[in-house]
């Protein structure tokens, strides 16, 4: 199959391929070091068609530059001619503009002169050579790395997802060197952190190179999908430095997860920058507004949808992956609004989208692990109606109503037991994978700002507070902010922050906790600081000495999830018996009886036997269900959020110890198995707003 991007040949020099329909001309342009506004030599690329994916086909610009031309050249970019829309009538949506160089979609490294210009990159027909990005050429010891060790083989009940932005995490640590703070050796210096902790795998917030100019500190708009963020590196090689973190992660036990956008760029809507997809193709790269094509569909929300069941870029995203997996040595991926990956070529919504199909083929022969955020601005699609198959999935409908009941809402029915248990109602289709449980992540308030603030406090991202989600289902605990708040309140929003971690850390399915949280790490509020380069993104390394109680209890939570793999296994189904307080157990009676409260009596059983977690180890990870806990012990699991004191009959049998409770103070609310309280009542009595986990050997 034709290689796109820039690859040496065996008889020596180097060969270019671009993929674009209707263009009528590239040249391709060399630059030396320094020299970014004049190019050392140009070659003018041929046109032929090429299958870039089974059964699709688009024109491939193809040219072979001789090794000593090459050699004194360092950058490369295109450019690009073709039709133009009229200037009255029907637009066709082309944005061909020959004063721009643009940076190739398969570029490995990507640099920025000196006076790189967003701003010029916006007006059409502005000569912008000086102030473009560049391609990097490859070569040195850069097209020489070693093959990365083989990812962890975790099963799926092994796993704790913890998602951490590169930079954020370390930059006011410590206790990282200072010149790696901030980057992807400073990663390497926390393994130490995260072992201890007890994370198997960490999620990083885009990587891909990003518009500098953009504003956008997480990263979530892409300039190129193959390049490493040049911010995140100590040194001149930021792939080899991130290849570097992720190979010492693997080898420590640790899967490394990407955060991957392929569903837009960084070239925004109509107003935006030309910097490469759109002055290639417009019209084939981009899904267009059937009404206007002079504007973009926006089911993103950050102004342009990639056109991904078309050939050239579904080719660019399955070469992406590859090349993240193969060269870099990534374990799984998070696809950033992966339902738009699913659209058929004009952007209706496909039942059997192609792409997805290819990217399930690839993870299932490199054994990667695939995970999708199943929403866009036009499309909710959690659990079952995701068009993936076996895709993991961001358990949206798991945070919202966990924090309702931790926050004491009325009128949820059984709706927090179902996702406690596995949401089987979502995930109890064949063809959907396991739910990824969270309560907090970087999307809305982190954990203590979700127990401390009730009215976000947006202002500095500029857009007069009006961002980020509308309805956080938060609770302040009494006080709003930081600002003079009692102590009394305080140690309340420790307790609810325990109860939130205990129960997405108990949960059915694979848990994941956002960076900072297992200490209290805040935003001051904040619920979309996307934009902030600054503390309040930046987590604070002193709040884990503040809150060591809170460390304490999230370190021995998660122990004590992995000691017992089967908790994870879902649904919990005929293994789980629910109570009501002050009530036998019984099917519905926890929900009907008081909303506010419940219990669960979940015995090991047989793992073997949950076919949803089973079929849901399609791509990657090992054998699920292998591993189990002790036969036949047995957890008694009461929540109550309600302001009064509950009290739940005990199985009978006795035997019973507190392994944890958010009521009491260390180290009972964590206790060590051979001081755990023995149960001599037959009934438990669950303090207000608590979690208790009572432990019986089988």
């Amino acid at each position: 199959m034709t290689r796109l991007g820039v690859h040496a040949l065996p008889e020596g020099g180097w060969e270019f391929a671009v993929a674009s329909d209707r263009a009528t001309a590239v040249t391709l342009e060399l630059y030396t070091k320094g020299e970014y506004g004049r190019p050392c030599h140009r070659e003018a690329l041929s046109p032929a068609p090429a299958e870039l994916v089974p059964g699709g086909t688009a024109a491939v610009w193809r040219c072979r530059v001789a090794e000593g031309v090459v050699a004194g050249a360092r950058c490369y970019a295109y450019r690009v001619e073709g039709p133009a829309d009229p200037p009255a009538g029907p637009a066709a949506g082309h944005r061909f503009d020959p004063a721009k160089p643009l940076l190739d979609p398969y570029a490995r490294e990507i640099v920025f002169p000196p006076g790189f210009s967003r701003e010029a990159a916006r007006r059409a027909g502005e000569e912008t050579a000086s102030r473009a990005p560049l391609g990097v050429l490859p070569g040195g010891a850069r097209g020489r790395r070693r093959e990365p060790p083989p990812p962890p083989a975790h099963r799926p009940e092994e796993l704790v997802v913890y998602e951490l932005h590169v930079d954020a995490f370390t930059r006011r640590d410590p206790q990282v060197p200072a010149d790696r703070r901030g980057t992807y050796r400073g990663l390497i210096e926390k393994i130490p952190y995260l072992l201890d902790l007890g994370v198997t795998a960490v999620e990083l917030m885009p990587v891909f190179q990003w518009d500098p100019q953009e504003g956008n500190y997480w990263g979530y708009m892409p300039m190129g999908f193959f390049a490493a963020a040049r911010r995140f590196a100590a040194g001149d090689d930021p792939a080899g430095e991130l290849a570097a973190a992720v190979a010492e992660f693997h080898r420590a036990g640790i899967e490394v997860w990407l955060d991957v956008v392929y569903n837009h760029t960084a070239e925004g809507d109509e107003t935006g920058p030309t910097y490469s997809l759109r002055g290639l193709d417009n019209a084939g790269y981009y899904l267009l507004d059937p009404a206007d094509r002079r504007r973009y569909r926006n089911d993103s929300g950050t102004g342009n949808v990639v056109a991904c069941a078309r050939p050239a870029p579904r080719r660019l995203i399955l070469d992406s992956l590859r090349y993240w997996a193969e060269e870099i040595g990534v374990a799984g991926f998070r696809f950033d609004l992966a339902t738009l990956l699913a659209r058929d070529a004009e952007g209706r919504p496909d039942p059997e989208p192609p792409l997805l199909r290819d990217i399930e083929a690839f993870a299932a022969a490199s054994g990667r692990r695939l995970v999708a955020e199943p929403w866009d601005l036009g499309v909710y699609a959690l659990g079952a109606p995701f068009p993936g198959r076996g895709w993991w999935q961001w358990n949206g409908r798991f945070r919202d109503a966990v924090r309702a009941f931790v926050r004491g809402d009325a009128g949820l029915g059984r709706g927090p037991m179902v996702r406690l248990a596995g949401s089987p109602d979502l995930f109890g289709d064949s063809r959907a994978g396991l739910p990824v449980n969270y309560v907090a992540c970087h999307d809305g308030f982190n954990l203590y700002d979700l127990v401390s603030y009730e009215r976000r406090r947006n202002h500095g991202n500029g857009h007069g507070n009006r961002d980020g989600p509308a309805d956080e289902r938060s609770f302040d605990c009494g006080w709003e902010g930081d600002d003079g708040v009692p102590d009394e309140v305080i140690a309340l929003r420790v307790r609810q922050a325990k109860n939130l971690l205990a129960l997405v850390l108990l949960a059915a399915g694979v848990p994941m906790v956002y960076a900072g949280d297992e200490f209290l790490d805040t935003r001051f509020g904040n619920s979309n600081p996307y934009n902030r380069d600054d503390e309040t993104n930046w987590l604070d390394w002193s709040r884990r000495e503040r809150f060591a109680e809170v460390h304490r209890f999230a370190r021995a939570l998660i122990a004590f999830r992995r000691a017992r793999p089967w908790l994870a296994h879902a649904p919990w189904g005929s293994r789980a018996t629910w109570h009501a307080p002050d009530g036998p157990p019984g099917p519905g009676g926890a929900a009907d009886a008081d909303p506010r409260a419940f219990a669960c009596h979940l015995r090991a059983g047989d793992a073997g036997g949950e076919e949803l977690f089973l079929a849901a180890s399609v791509h990657g990870g090992g054998a699920a269900g292998a591993g189990a806990g002790p036969g036949g012990e047995e957890i008694f699991l009461a929540a109550n959020a309600a302001a009064a004191e509950r009290r739940f009959d005990l199985p009978a049998g006795g035997g019973w110890g507190r392994a944890l409770d958010t009521a009491l103070a260390p180290p009972g609310d964590a206790a060590d198995p051979a001081a755990e309280e023995r149960m001599s009542a037959p009934v438990l009595a669950v303090a207000p707003r608590s979690v208790a986990v009572l432990r019986r050997p089988g």
